[in-house]
């Protein structure tokens, strides 16, 4: 079966230009001016719109098990999300409770899994530390394609990862060529600061924003940072919410460190004045951690986007309905985290980034797909318009417009951090391993139609760690 995409303009990370597409299987196999298509291909005409890499969410929580509930987007409903919005693959969590397996956990993530409509793949978490945990990540990294960890440094009391399982976690990681990834906030912080509203009689949404303030993750950020470099570690900061957390990165990375930072749509957009809702189901439907900041932050947030400070996008897209956020009618810390937006974040990041002028379409390309393939090492399979690339594609309309909603949007809750917000250029088709997935309104993938995709370890980047870990191994002085 094979597809043919007339008369469209390809946007990529590099470059832009008008030619037509030919897919055959999951692959693109062609791509050139005015191709002759095989009889038997489905043909779409692209004409006045834009051919993209299918957009890849690096941050998500599909079917979360969290605070006693579950997230109530499974990887069905949130996939289909995703489709909507242009994104033909997630990079989901595998989240072991304390003490666990983490294969056992991995497999059963992996079992909630198949019934996704989009491609994906995971992060595995450390929660706790000893040998048998480094020993499953050696077994992950060489026999079901993962190639990255979490590591939580907030949650006290349940999944934080205090700082020598950080320096346990980080080495072993160094050693099997993965990368290691942190929720930059610190717990002991937060928990201190919760403690201290709560007896204070703040209880409500608004608390959730001071007993996170931007203080804690810039102070986690820096921390996580010294401890990657101090072993000659890579590091991805997920995310990046503040502007300290964003000089941090700036620094490390001025000083020759090999540091990634991702940020969200919502971080970008939203700001913290929502936490003063009069109304306790608004202000609850956007606790989500780290939570919105102010105004200030957003605008350091987009310099470090513009500057290359923050290479990549997600959402952290972890839906709670409003009668799960209610648990914590009478006490904020009780609050579900999370808010969806794995639906939006490309057209948010389209009209907030390339229609304001912030950013180009080429680099819009980049921080919606092109970088998170590349950190994630699945470049140039994904997140590029090729010849022998998978044929995950977005055709984008950059003269249509839409009201985002939660009324029209396809995640299973009742709300939307971005309510209201008109977009310039949508995605009206998305096709996910050379077949159409969403049309013109329409799901067209069936669920289980999503290909797991394995991620070899030892990114291009690593080439550079491996010889400056080399110049740098000490030397023992002869006497």
């Amino acid at each position: 079966m094979s597809l043919f995409i007339k008369g469209g303009t390809i946007v990529t990370h590099e470059e832009t230009y008008q030619a037509d597409i030919l897919c055959s299987g999951n692959k693109i196999v062609e791509i050139g001016q005015q191709l002759t298509p095989p009889q038997d291909a489905t043909l779409l005409d692209a004409t006045g719109k834009l051919i993209m890499p299918g957009g890849i969410d690096p941050h998500t929580h599909m079917q979360l098990p969290f605070m006693g509930t579950v997230a109530k987007d499974d990887f069905a409903s949130g996939t289909r999300a995703a489709l909507a919005g242009g994104t033909t693959s997630i990079i989901d969590f595998v989240i072991p409770n304390p003490q666990q397996s983490l294969l056992e956990a991995y497999h059963q993530w992996r079992e909630w899994a198949q019934k996704a409509h989009s491609n994906y793949t995971f992060h595995v978490a450390i929660t706790w530390w000893d040998d048998s945990v480094g020993k499953e990540m050696e077994t992950l990294v060489k026999q079901y394609g993962v190639n990255s960890f979490k590591h939580f440094m907030a949650y006290k009391n349940a999944i934080m990862a205090t700082d020598d399982i950080l320096v346990a976690s980080f080495t072993k990681c160094l050693e099997l060529g993965a990368l290691p990834t942190v929720h930059a906030e610190n717990g002991e912080l937060v928990y201190h600061l919760q403690n201290s509203l709560m007896e204070q009689g703040i209880t409500g949404p608004e608390a959730h924003p001071l007993s996170r303030p931007s203080s804690v993750e810039g102070e986690a950020a820096n921390r996580a940072i010294s401890i990657a470099n101090t072993l000659g570690a890579p590091l991805y900061l997920v995310h990046v919410s503040t502007e300290e957390a964003v000089d941090a990165i700036r620094y490390a990375k001025d000083h020759g460190h090999t540091i990634f930072g991702e940020v969200l749509a919502g971080h970008l957009t939203v700001n913290d004045s929502v936490y003063q809702n009069p109304d306790w189901a608004t202000a609850a439907a956007h606790v989500m951690s780290p939570p919105f900041r102010p105004k200030h932050h957003q605008d350091a947030l987009w310099k470090g986007v513009q500057g290359g400070t923050l290479q990549t996008t997600a959402t952290d897209h972890c839906a709670f309905c409003s009668e799960q956020k209610a648990m914590g009618k009478d006490n904020f810390t009780q609050i579900p985290n999370g808010t969806a937006g794995v639906e939006e974040r490309m057209m948010v990041l389209w009209e907030k980034g390339v229609n304001e002028g912030k950013i180009t379409p080429n680099e819009f390309v980049a921080l919606t797909s092109t970088n998170t393939a590349k950190i994630f090492n699945i470049y140039p399979d994904k997140g590029c318009v090729r010849v022998g690339a998978d044929a995950d594609l977005v055709i984008w309309n950059p003269n249509a417009e839409k009201t985002l909603s939660a009324k029209t949007h396809q995640s299973n809750i009742e709300h939307s951090i971005f309510e209201g917000m008109t977009i310039h250029g949508i995605p009206e088709t998305t096709i996910c391993n050379g077949a159409l997935a969403w049309h013109e309104g329409k799901l067209l993938a069936q669920s289980g139609d999503g290909k797991y995709i394995d991620r070899p370890t030892y990114a291009p980047f690593y080439e550079a760690l491996k010889k400056r870990q080399q110049r740098a191994k000490p030397q023992c002085v002869q006497r």
